[in-house]
């Protein structure tokens, strides 16, 4: 499991999508980040960090954010806050 900790900027919007898997709903979102050194990642989060990102991130807003670095090299995010 690979930790990590970023700062930056929302680049793209915010997509939310439902996930039907065997009687199970699940919620995922997306979006961009750009860091300072002009790097670009993919974060994805869900259910409640997926919610919590769908109803108070917009683009171009800062956020920290800490998760996990997935096989995609995409960040799977496990808490966001606004700066």
């Amino acid at each position: 499991m690979n930790e990590c900790f970023f700062i930056g900027k929302i680049i793209s919007n915010i997509d939310f999508k439902f996930i039907v898997n065997s009687k199970k709903y699940f919620s995922i979102t997306t979006f961009k980040i750009k860091l300072e050194n002009q790097s670009i990642i993919t974060v994805k989060g869900y259910n409640e960090i997926a919610d919590f990102c769908y109803k108070n991130l917009i683009k171009n807003n800062y956020i920290a954010l800490y998760g996990e670095i997935d096989g995609k090299m995409e960040i799977v995010l496990k808490n966001a806050e606004l700066i």
